[in-house]
């Protein structure tokens, strides 16, 4: 049986397994509000999934996915608005009549159609996001300075929406729930339980759309492109090309996404556009495992579920567990939950917590022995250097205990072995 487990594929295959098990079970087993908060959480893993083909596969860190994310919000809360404006009075929305504004703008008409409405879900983030990554790679800008650039073009876009009230609504944004979509309110239970399903389903098919681009040669010149661009680029490759078809795919992904989100929460506002909305976006990335597609999703849905179970409790103590989150992550678990799933579990954890207990022990020893050593030490000083070193010793001793492979032994079909 731990022999079975210990091969990577299937412990992927039972990860999915899982994974499916709850999707399907969740319409039984959660209220309404929670299910509706679980087809949230899967249109952020939507986003999350592309920021992992850019980040994790191609090594482009974004910081301003949520330019994306909110067009495509917009776009679908757009034409949930003029779905039902037929009731209202000149046959538009009703905001409008709170600026004085009596006739539809034009780049509003296109979405009373469904059909151009799902198309410019994906296709105008998409468009965008390979048009900004153009003119961003063909000057060979990458590293932190394409992260800063993203980060600014997200603030720019922020600020334009925020200003926007007589066309979009400005900072109140667009609300959905009293509109209609085939003969129902988008908020009922019936329409957010159909908008449920469509979203379980879409991430496993984007899931799968990615796993197979990955693996394939056009993976292969990506990863490529995330360790080692120059080398790839005097093989004759033409890295600017791949790096704007990924970053336009991760758009269009994005927008999907807030598509989805949008039609379940109820509105789409600028708020998709801050920057810390941004940044969480990564930190689901980096908790699941970025470069494992599943981490992604996993890490989009988990995080979300946990901020909405502790701010409910202790509306302030997110941030410190997600503080919490991102220094285990860094420090313990650099590739992640997923990763450590994959790789060697527990032992590989406990190696560097081990690691860093050694540092800790040999600091305090360090700062012991230098109030220890001091000219001017007092009785006090001396006691408390003392104090140190020891606490320094028992803590490098138990960092060594750590390290040293003692782990608890298990037997495989007869034969004794110990966990590395």
């Amino acid at each position: 049986m731990f022999q079975f487990l210990q091969q990577s594929r299937w412990r992927q295959l039972l990860l999915w397994v899982v994974i499916i098990a709850a999707i399907v079970a969740a319409p039984a087993v959660l209220s309404e509000f929670r299910l509706n908060l679980l087809g949230r959480f899967l249109a952020l893993a939507i986003v999350a999934l592309g920021i992992d083909l850019i980040w994790g596969f191609t090594g482009l860190l974004s910081l301003g996915q949520g330019i994306f994310f909110a067009l495509g919000g917009y776009a679908a809360a757009m034409y949930l608005q003029l779905s039902s404006a037929g009731d209202l009075l000149n046959g538009i929305p009703e905001f409008f009549s709170l600026y004085g504004v009596s006739e539809l703008p034009f780049f509003w008409h296109p979405f009373a159609s469904p059909w151009f409405t799902l198309v410019a879900i994906w296709l105008v983030p998409g468009l965008l996001a390979a048009v900004l990554g153009g003119l961003v790679f063909r000057n060979r800008i990458k590293g932190v300075y394409f992260s800063i650039l993203t980060q600014a073009a997200l603030l720019v876009f922020y600020n334009f929406f925020n200003g926007q009230q007589k066309l979009i609504n400005g900072t109140n944004g667009l609300q959905t729930p009293a509109t209609k979509l085939f003969g129902q309110y988008v908020g009922s239970e019936l329409m957010q339980r159909w908008f449920f399903w469509v979203t379980a389903v879409l991430v496993i098919g984007v899931w799968a759309f990615l796993r197979w681009v990955v693996r394939g040669r056009f993976g292969d010149v990506l990863i490529a492109i995330r360790d080692d661009e120059p080398r790839l680029r005097f093989a004759g490759f033409n890295p600017t090309f791949f790096k704007t078809i990924v970053f336009g795919v991760a758009g269009a992904l994005a927008g999907i996404g807030g598509a989805l989100y949008t039609v379940q929460s109820g509105s789409a506002s600028p708020q998709f556009m801050e920057v810390p909305m941004s940044i969480d976006m990564v930190i689901w990335v980096a908790v699941g495992g970025r470069g494992t597609l599943v981490g992604a999703i996993l890490g989009a849905v988990v995080i979300n579920y946990a901020q909405s179970l502790v701010s409910e409790v202790y509306p302030q103590g997110w941030l410190f567990v997600q503080g919490g989150l991102f220094i285990l992550v860094v420090t313990v678990l650099p590739e992640g939950v997923i990763g450590w799933f994959r790789g060697d579990g527990p032992g590989n954890a406990f190696n560097r917590v081990g690691s860093l207990l050694n540092q800790l022990g040999n600091q305090l020893i360090a700062w012991g022995n230098a109030l220890i050593d001091t000219s001017f030490a007092s009785t006090v000083t001396n006691r408390l250097g003392i104090a140190l070193v020891r606490r320094g010793q028992s803590l490098n001793s138990l960092g060594i205990v750590r390290r040293s492979g003692t782990y608890p032994q298990l037997e495989f079909e007869g034969q004794e072995e110990v966990q590395p």
